[in-house]
């Protein structure tokens, strides 16, 4: 990203940022309600373009819609919701983009969804419906999914996996496999992620950078140690959870 802004009207949701992010890296996108995160994650996705500047992705500017483009980059969204579609078996939604595009013989469709589950401990749920798992099966389906590479996509293009909120709403223990399968899809898929989270855990352990975005801004930027202890104002205040700072609360 780079001078890139992203307006609504009068409103100014980003502010002329400028970010890279390494290939293979995972960075996590940290701040407050209504800062501007997810709106980082739909340009990277594809699904909304700046109003200003530019973005580029594999050093290919990107300008047009996802939808519109003839040969998008390989970017893998997994939704804080599963987003799993109700009418289609495990197998049919892990291997859905395999049976969109009908270039993989079904055997090979079954066996390269066999592994997507495996890497992420599913074994013979293939058959099952969604609704039939539970909500954390269910969300691992989906990071199964992420895993399926697209046979029209070059071998040397490395995928970019986007994680919303991976872990909202999850207690502990669910949290700490789901942090533990970002770090291993990542490393599986041979992926660059980015993570928008506001759960400590989360940013504790699937993090190697972190950026703090606030008013349309990045304000910090450092690795997951230098996180931990640093004593940068808006660090401080995000780590705390305190109303005393420079990041003003929400109106509720």
């Amino acid at each position: 990203m780079e001078n890139l802004s992203v307006r609504w009207g009068s409103r100014c949701i980003l502010n002329q940022v400028n970010l890279q992010i390494a290939a293979g890296e995972r960075l996590v996108v940290v701040g407050p309600s209504g800062a501007g995160k997810s709106t980082i994650l739909r340009l990277l996705a594809g699904l909304q373009l700046p109003s200003s500047g530019s973005l580029s992705l594999h050093g290919i500017p990107q300008t047009y819609l996802r939808l519109d483009q003839r040969q998008p980059q390989d970017v893998r969204l997994v939704f804080q919701n599963p987003a799993l579609l109700g009418s289609l078996t495990v197998r049919e939604n892990v291997g859905f983009l395999l049976y969109r595009h009908g270039r993989l013989a079904e055997r090979e469709i079954r066996e390269r969804v066999g592994a997507a589950l495996h890497a992420v401990g599913l074994q013979g749920i293939e058959e099952q419906m969604p609704a039939e798992l539970s909500g954390g099966m269910q969300k691992r389906v989906s990071f199964a999914r992420a895993l399926i590479d697209d046979p029209a996509k070059p071998n040397e293009q490395m995928p970019l996996l986007l994680f919303d909120e991976p872990t909202a709403g999850l207690d502990p223990i669910a949290c700490t496999r789901i942090e533990d399968l970002i770090v291993r899809t990542t490393e599986v898929a041979r992926a660059t992620s980015v993570v928008v989270s506001h759960v400590h855990s989360t940013i504790e352990r699937s993090a190697e950078r972190v950026v703090l975005l606030y008013d349309g801004q990045f304000r910090w930027s450092g690795t997951v140690e230098e996180y931990r202890s640093c004593s940068d104002p808006y660090v401080v205040q995000f780590r705390s959870g305190s109303l005393r700072g420079p990041m003003q609360p929400a109106e509720l």
